[in-house]
């Protein structure tokens, strides 16, 4: 079973930034993809971020595509990623994920099997 925890969430203002943590635990962590999913109020659950088992790999959605940077620690067993040059619209609860279905792509719901609770992201204009 894998636990996934995060944290580092909180307020800021446009322009500004924050780094969120993604501490997990279970052996699937290292030999897994993560990634990064948001949800907003009344909206759907929305891709963000992927990163590769071994790191060497990330892929971003338009919407963060140079402000947000994920990367892991895999000796640590933990996901961050990192928030700069925050806008309103980043506002939203992020999610952390394991991925294990292949058969789905990268930045679809139905490739994570492993979910964290999720931590609050808001941001003030």
């Amino acid at each position: 079973q894998v636990d996934l925890v995060e944290s580092g969430g909180g307020l800021a203002q446009a322009g500004g930034s924050l780094r969120l943590s993604c501490k997990a635990s279970g052996s699937i962590f290292n030999r897994n993809g993560m990634g990064w999913f948001r949800q907003a109020p009344g909206k759907e659950r929305e891709f963000v971020a992927h990163i590769s088992a071994n790191g060497r790999s990330t892929s971003y959605a338009d919407s963060v595509k140079g402000r947000f940077t994920i990367s892991r620690d895999n000796t640590e067993t933990t996901l961050f990623l990192q928030l700069n040059s925050l806008k309103p619209e980043d506002t939203a609860v992020y999610f952390c994920a394991v991925r294990r279905n292949f058969y789905a792509n990268y930045n679809e719901r139905g490739a994570y099997d492993y979910w964290g609770q999720g931590t609050q992201v808001t941001v003030s204009s």
